[in-house]
């Protein structure tokens, strides 16, 4: 997201802090926003914040890449496999960054010429690399995307891109347990089973543009306003009856209230879609509150009836929107909206409650926002109150 001049920024961290990856100094959670220590960022701008399963990721303005939180499988691409709980720069990285996404302990770096690099846990061959290493504190080129990457996504144990040229691909076993057990006795496609980039069928007459991933789904956003999804279906996140969907299949724009997509964000098991007039509708798992909705509107129980999304009328005209593997950020008018899973203090409210309802966090003047697993992240002007 690029932003103008802005002399006091702050970034402000909560929820999960086991290792760190609030970068405040400490591995204690905080259930409020606390300031995290920037000295490594020297009052540089902003352009990306997400978190993984423990790690945290800034992006600067200028494409320099800031780490904290846990490292034990080399997802901060240091060099070194030891936890950080202050945010450190990547000192390695000779390219500038534009887009980052972190799966559970993987990061995936979009460079300003289109490369992807990772770096992380390689157990599900989900660096891009091939199955050479088990995991990585170096960051590797994923070398087997011969064009320029537009949009990249991280799952629990999987990754997508998409090229300028309109082809996505899909790296990671993470989703071949299930897709056997699925299709047996019929083969696992390719897409689903490699470590290296594979095409994913059924899209060449679309235009894909973003993907999004959950810990066993995959979305795609095409440039007509079209979702496609795959993968796992266990909460109806797919709006499909099928337990597990192989390729890509269209959501009915029926159930956006016909109208085109324009934004799309999945946590680990629910999906989050906007629309053309601002319009917000989340569907799949409810059970934390992450929908934003009472469970008995949104839950489904089997598979006989496939979820159908629901309009969030709270989070309509929301500028950004950001997923963790069950909360989710937002913002909206101006003020920064929490939801969902509330165990370790995600939603910022001083309680560890879930939260059902989307709910103002006071005191902040959101710019930009981020979330990990189990943590979330504010880049805001200065507070307007203590």
């Amino acid at each position: 997201m690029e932003t103008s001049s802005r002399p006091e920024l702050c970034l402000r961290s909560w929820g999960a802090n086991s290792y760190g990856q609030l970068g405040q100094g400490n591995e204690v959670d905080h259930s409020v926003p606390r300031p995290a220590d920037t000295a490594a960022l020297q009052k540089k701008e902003v352009r990306n914040v997400t978190g993984g399963g423990g790690h945290s990721v800034v992006i600067s303005d200028s494409g320099e890449v800031f780490v904290c939180g846990q490292n034990d499988r080399g997802q901060l691409g240091l060099g070194h496999y030891s936890d950080v709980s202050t945010l450190q720069l990547c000192s390695s990285l000779r390219l500038r960054v534009t887009k980052v996404a972190c799966g559970w302990d993987f990061t995936l770096l979009l460079t300003d010429c289109g490369g992807v690099l990772t770096c992380g846990s390689n157990a599900f061959g989900q660096l891009g690399v091939g199955l050479i290493v088990k995991n990585s504190a170096h960051l590797q080129a994923v070398e087997n995307l011969k064009e320029p990457v537009v949009s990249i996504a991280a799952g629990l144990r999987h990754s997508l891109a998409v090229t300028d040229t309109g082809c996505v691909y899909q790296w990671g076993t993470g989703l071949f347990s299930h897709a056997k057990r699925a299709l047996s006795p019929h083969p696992v496609p390719p897409h689903l089973s490699s470590s290296l980039p594979a095409l994913v069928p059924g899209l060449d007459q679309t235009t894909p543009q973003v993907v999004a991933a959950g810990s066993g789904h995959c979305v795609c956003l095409t440039g007509n306003g079209d979702l496609f999804v795959w993968g796992g279906n266990k909460h109806s996140q797919l709006t499909a009856k099928e337990p597990f969907l192989s390729c890509p299949t269209r959501v009915n724009r029926s159930l956006l209230g016909g109208e085109k997509a324009i934004h799309v964000w999945s946590g680990w098991t629910h999906v989050i879609a906007q629309t053309e007039t601002g319009r917000v509708f989340t569907w799949g798992r409810g059970d934390y509150g992450q929908l934003g909705q009472p469970e008995s509107t949104n839950q489904c129980t089997d598979h006989q009836s496939a979820h159908i999304p629901a309009e969030v009328k709270a989070l309509c005209g929301a500028t950004q929107i950001a997923c963790g593997s069950e909360h989710n950020l937002a913002v909206v008018g101006g003020q920064l909206l929490s939801w969902g899973w509330n165990e370790h203090g995600m939603c910022g409210d001083g309680s560890e409650t879930n939260v059902v309802h989307p709910q103002v966090v006071s005191g902040l003047r959101p710019l930009l926002i981020g979330c990990g697993a189990g943590h979330s992240m504010v880049v805001c002007a200065a507070a307007t109150d203590s």
